[in-house]
């Protein structure tokens, strides 16, 4: 009897703890095997040989009865659930603060990888911060976009290293005894100050003398490398959702775009093995936004190659070649206010086509994407107001106003390209929420409503039966009355009828479970 009743139990469709709000994915576990990854191979088998995974692309696995991420490891719901000050979006991670710049710094290494120069340094009190500076001919380009795209993924909700912009003088530094330098082939010299002052020579100055730079704090806990957006680690228990099928690698495909962030691979990612489990973060937004590197792997205003063409594209190469070049590619024809706003790079909003974008070679996670995935990510997008965008952009600290107006009106610009695309891709209904037997939510969607039409139904838990109810019709308002019966689940079908907006056609089925107060939206499903 006891067997029977745990087997109904677990038949349910929903059960008392849904919609999950957190991922208990920080289980303590035994330390994880550091690993490296090489960039080049990295590109050369995602471009060349894809890892096989499973088709037809299911659904995201990492997601509760909503549709939501819930809070983990490798996500924390910020802006997309609550209300931030621009204040907050504007501190990003810091808690800490940027390193005192009144005392010396202590340079304990050079910079290794990456496409900014640099070194790691440690400060009067003692804590660690890797240093990366703007190339002469290029101020404030990879270090006003690296701040300003960390403080958008953060508000997002991703985890990211604390850094701040500092601006320090030449002679505060000083050189650890044990600073090393690790030379092409693996050799180690000591580093001297001739060294440090041609790294400090190749780098961008403001007008009263001082170096600027990027201070990124050392991320806690002992490094594991970067992670792969495809499969799980081995060696953490806690990683069960494989990468490809978790919406937030999914849809970070969606914020990437925005803020075209090509150079979204692994290599800029980092585990950490911390409190007894992995963290996963983003790091290094050098090459986002306008700035980039150019062929030799130095900072640059962006390429215009980047976010509209892979590295090694065959398809397009080969669509040239048959034409005997009579067709080029488009994006050779774009025009950028470049040097204009040299501060902001190389970045623009007319020809950002935001299904059509690319990051530097494919990615398993955001070539399925569903779009249910993009959907979510969309509505993030969206919450991000023209004054949120403009206080986050203001912390790249550009010494040209002019600049940093035109990189926001782009940012802007690009916003509404995103969610004009992703909302007409599905029925854009959002926030369902639950209140003295009324069901409110937003409509998305740029096209007018004409009316949402819904049909109400009785739920069974246990059979997952739907029973229609009488109540069914349609209204010009987001909003329903729950009607009244003893269901302890009831489920409405809501689809949008608006001209020129076909697929709000799409049906949202919405499950709401019964409480003290009345009913709680427990459920979404979504048609694709």
């Amino acid at each position: 009897m006891r067997t029977a009743w745990l087997l109904l139990l677990l038949a349910q469709k929903f059960y008392l703890d849904d919609p999950i709000q957190e991922d208990r994915d920080r289980l303590r576990i035994g330390p994880p095997v550091a690993v490296e990854l090489s960039s080049t191979y990295d590109m050369l088998s995602n471009t060349f040989a894809p890892p096989e995974l499973e088709r037809p692309v299911p659904r995201a696995m990492n997601v509760n009865t909503l549709g939501e991420v819930p809070d983990s490891s490798w996500f924390t719901n910020r802006i997309g659930k609550t209300e931030m000050t621009l204040t907050q979006l504007a501190n990003g991670p810091e808690t800490t603060g940027p390193p005192d710049t009144s005392r010396t710094l202590s340079v304990i290494r050079a910079k290794q990888g990456g496409i900014t120069p640099g070194f790691t340094i440690r400060d009067a009190r003692g804590r660690i911060y890797y240093l990366k500076f703007d190339p002469a001919a290029h101020p404030s380009l990879s270090t006003g976009a690296d701040i300003i795209s960390k403080n958008f993924f953060h508000a997002i909700g991703y985890n990211v290293p604390e850094a701040f912009i500092i601006y320090v003088r030449e002679e505060h530094f000083v050189i650890d005894p044990k600073a090393v330098v690790n030379l092409p082939g693996g050799e180690e010299v000591p580093m001297d100050r001739a060294y440090l002052e041609f790294m400090l020579s190749e780098a961008a100055r403001v007008p009263d003398g001082n170096v600027r730079a990027v201070a990124s704090l050392q991320i806690p806990g002992d490094t594991l490398g970067p992670f792969k957006f495809y499969g799980t680690r081995a060696d953490d228990a806690n990683d069960i959702f494989p990468h490809e099928h978790r919406r937030e690698l999914r849809g970070y495909r969606v914020f990437c775009a925005w803020l075209n962030h090509d150079d979204s691979r692994s290599i800029n990612t980092l585990d950490t093995y911390v409190e007894g489990h992995v963290r996963h973060y983003l790091i290094d937004f050098g090459s986002t936004l306008g700035s980039g590197s150019d062929m030799f792997r130095d900072i640059a205003p962006q390429d215009p190659r980047a976010g509209n063409e892979y590295i090694i594209d065959l398809k397009q190469a080969l669509r040239v070649a048959y034409s005997f070049g009579l067709i080029d590619r488009p994006w050779r024809k774009v025009k950028y206010p470049y040097p204009t706003f040299a501060e902001a790079g190389r970045i623009e909003a007319e020809f950002f086509d935001p299904p059509r974008w690319r990051p530097e070679y494919p990615n398993p996670a955001f070539d399925r994407m569903l779009t249910d995935d993009a959907l979510w990510a969309a509505t993030i997008v969206a919450r991000f107001s023209d004054d949120a965008i403009r206080a986050i952009v203001r912390t790249g600290d550009f010494l040209s106003s002019e600049a940093e107006t035109y990189l926001a009106d782009t940012v802007i610009r690009r916003r509404d390209k995103i969610t004009r695309y992703y909302f007409s891709q599905t029925n854009p209904l959002t926030r369902f929420r639950s209140s003295s037997n009324r069901l409110d939510f937003d409509y998305l969607g740029e096209s007018a409503a004409a009316s949402f039409e819904y049909e109400w139904f009785s739920f069974d838990n246990d059979t997952e039966e739907l029973t229609p109810m009488a109540e069914r019709g349609a209204t010009p308002a987001p909003t329903l009355s729950v009607p009244d019966g003893s269901s302890a689940f009831v489920m409405v079908r809501v689809r949008t009828r608006s001209e020129g907006a076909p697929n709000g056609m799409k049906a949202v089925d919405v499950y709401l479970r019964s409480s003290a107060t009345g009913y709680e939206v427990v459920g979404i499903e979504r048609e694709l």
